[in-house]
């Protein structure tokens, strides 16, 4: 009876292990790897359990901005030696530039080709933080400048003077510019600072629509060119919608096309006046940094695909500080000693109670 459980026992160790050693194993290892040029780091690659046999890691190199030894060098193999499940490289930053690598084993018991490293050389790691820095001034700018007008409407309380339906539009901000990202081996344009942004403009924007609202409008409507240019973008981008559904266009392209919308909507918003000079000075200012962050981004990455390979983006600050000169031009030089044409309605209806008594 012995005999037999004991022979039960080790033939179960045995399948036990058979089952162990005939499981895949998983790669894991950094997903993107930031360096400055002329510099090194060690990089550990981690198996997901270990093997009873030393396992090789090639680099297949699926992606390169130029000549992969001009980049980055990196080992023709890593082992892992039977029995651990990490193993520690060295990775040399020779040049600016982004290589892309998956790994893979001729070990019939690793999963090949699943794990990705993204190597992104920069000129160097100090303008990067410049340029982080430029981004949230650029951010902060931005958006401040939504407040002066929601201020400025609550003093007044009177629309009469302000343009409203163009605000309807700064709803897309929300969405073109997050998935941009035409080059997924490259350097990816979008900062935590751009998404913070979006989420923050829609808040504002959809205060701008309650104050439209509310307040007292003195008969004012929305024209019917602004009526019938946001049917024509919202007619657009529900086609192209039904257009990505069927496949005949990529998610990413269905994106892009917002962007041209939102293009579009900034082209036709400044040309109605009415805005707060505080907005016109400080989205002047974000869009100055917005340009400056672009141009930085581009020579740190080597990338200047950033700013002509992205016409939106760069249509966009542009033709933001375009309109924010003219309006500036008007204020303080054209217009600077032209009367009100609005007044505030509470002192409006103080005098008209004072004359009363």
């Amino acid at each position: 009876m012995k005999k037999t459980v004991l022979l039960f026992l080790v033939t179960l160790s045995v399948c036990a292990s058979s089952a162990f050693a005939d499981a895949e194993v998983t790669i894991k290892a950094p997903a993107t790897v930031n360096l400055q040029e002329q510099s090194a780091e060690n990089l550990t690659i981690t198996l997901s359990s270990p093997l009873n046999t030393s396992v090789a890691v090639y680099f297949n190199i699926t992606y390169k901005s130029r000549n992969v030894s001009s980049v980055v060098l990196l080992p023709d193999e890593v082992v892992v030696p039977a029995g651990n499940i990490s193993v520690s490289f060295e990775v040399e930053a020779k040049g600016v530039g982004q290589v892309t690598a998956y790994l893979s084993s001729n070990n019939t018991h690793i999963k090949s080709l699943e794990t990705r490293i993204r190597f992104l050389i920069v000129r160097s790691n100090v303008l990067f933080i410049i340029n982080q820095i430029i981004g949230w001034i650029y951010f902060l700018a931005w958006s401040v400048s939504f407040y002066p007008q929601i201020f400025e409407n609550q003093g007044f309380r009177d629309f009469r003077c302000v343009q409203c339906w163009p605000v309807l539009g700064d709803v897309y901000t929300g969405v073109c510019e997050e998935f941009l990202k035409k080059d997924p081996n490259g350097v990816i344009p979008v900062d935590a600072n751009d998404v913070f942004f979006s989420l923050h403009a829609v808040l504002l924007t959809l205060v701008y629509v309650c104050q439209c609202a509310i307040y007292e409008r003195g008969g004012q409507k929305v024209s019917k060119v602004a009526i019938g240019l946001l049917v024509i973008g919202w007619t657009f981008a529900f086609v192209s919608l039904f257009v990505a559904v069927a496949q005949k266009i990529s998610w990413l392209d269905y994106l892009y096309y917002f962007s041209y919308i939102k293009l579009g909507v900034t082209l036709v918003k400044y040309i109605p006046q009415g805005w707060s000079i505080g907005n016109v000075l400080l989205d002047f200012t974000g869009g100055s940094f917005s340009l400056l962050q672009m141009f930085l981004e581009a020579y740190n990455n080597d990338k200047w695909k950033f700013i002509f390979g992205d016409p939106t983006k760069f249509g966009l600050g542009v033709l933001s500080i375009f309109f924010d000169v003219v309006f500036i031009i008007q204020h303080y030089c054209l217009y600077r000693n032209r009367e009100l044409m609005y007044r505030d309605l509470n002192d409006q209806n103080d005098e008209q109670t004072s004359v009363k008594t």
